[in-house]
């Protein structure tokens, strides 16, 4: 099976094909934008590939023609989205049109082929008025960066393509020269400088081992698996109730996390107040089982040893 990663020097691209270089009968092809991030360069093919550009997508595409296309190439930075509107919508949503279009004129081109197309997307395109949510809540952003991750869901939806719509929630992980922190690593490092933290009480989330969203998006493809999966961690919490397990954990002061509200901190984008996710779907149909959070946190530090940090 040949898997094409997009996004692959991201937190759950590189995760992807650390997990995929390893297994049997799979050929894993990484492609991001420029140059090869990740450490270890054997066991995959790595082309460069900009996501933006429809022409570069139909080239790359079209040389590898592959089994699996897992997109997780996206401008995150919910703020910066904001701000950049032109610049999000290119990312979320016309690069997804791009990649579609090529493998359904391959399909068409070629007897026999039929791609699997796999799209990431975020429990930002609830509004957060309740929660943990299933598959079947209604959408309705609050940012333009979820307006754009809603309008490649429809995108994808409306193909063709044999596709599914993997969503998640709050992915936190360690990466090869990791260029963004995450809310763990957060919390750790600033309880350790003896600094204070202002940390909300009224967002809750489900927090998401990188590795499991992985594991996620790996079972949706072996099992060719169709329409949408919520794939996160099965624990809901408070973020200020996430920031004080992960004081808890590594036995800091938990006094040092003040509790303050969403409407205190000037962000340019919103935030929905109350998502987490429902992923019994995902146990059933897949076999999804992730890690608890303390679980996760564990995982997060053996690896921040191997690394040195």
């Amino acid at each position: 099976m040949k898997i094409l990663i997009t996004g692959s020097n991201g937190l759950l691209g590189q995760k992807l094909v650390y997990k995929l270089r390893d297994k049997k009968g799979v050929e894993c092809i990484a492609t991001a934008r420029g140059e090869n991030r990740l450490i270890r360069k054997e066991g995959y093919v790595y082309e460069s590939l900009d996501i933006t550009d429809k022409k570069n997508v139909e080239d790359v595409f079209s040389k590898f023609l592959p089994d699996v296309v897992i997109n997780t190439a996206a401008m995150t930075n919910v703020d910066a989205c904001e701000t950049d509107r032109e610049g999000s919508w290119l990312m979320n949503a016309t690069a997804v049109e791009y990649q579609v279009k090529a493998l359904e004129d391959l399909r068409k081109k070629h007897a026999g082929y039929n791609p699997h197309f796999i799209h990431l997307s975020t429990d930002f395109i609830f509004d957060g008025t309740h929660g943990p949510l299933d598959e079947n809540e209604k959408p309705n952003p609050l940012s333009y960066y979820a307006e754009g991750k809603l309008e490649a869901e429809r995108i994808v939806q409306a193909s063709s393509l044999d596709w599914a719509i993997a969503r998640t929630v709050l992915v936190y992980g360690i990466v090869d020269n990791m260029s963004r922190s995450n809310i763990v690593l957060w919390v750790k490092s600033n309880l350790e400088q003896g600094k204070t933290i202002n940390v909300v009480d009224d967002q809750f989330r489900t927090p998401t081992l990188a590795e499991d969203l992985a594991d996620g998006c790996i079972l949706i493809a072996e099992k060719h698996a169709k329409g949408i999966y919520n794939i996160s961690g099965k624990n809901f919490y408070s973020i200020l109730e996430l920031a004080q397990v992960v004081a808890d954990y590594y036995g800091l002061d938990k006094n040092l996390i003040k509790p303050s509200k969403s409407a205190d901190i000037k962000q340019p984008a919103k935030r929905p107040p109350i998502t987490g996710f429902i992923i019994d779907k995902a146990k059933n149909d897949l076999g999804y089982n992730p890690h608890s959070f303390t679980e996760g946190i564990k995982i997060l530090e053996e690896q921040i040893k191997a690394m040195g940090k």
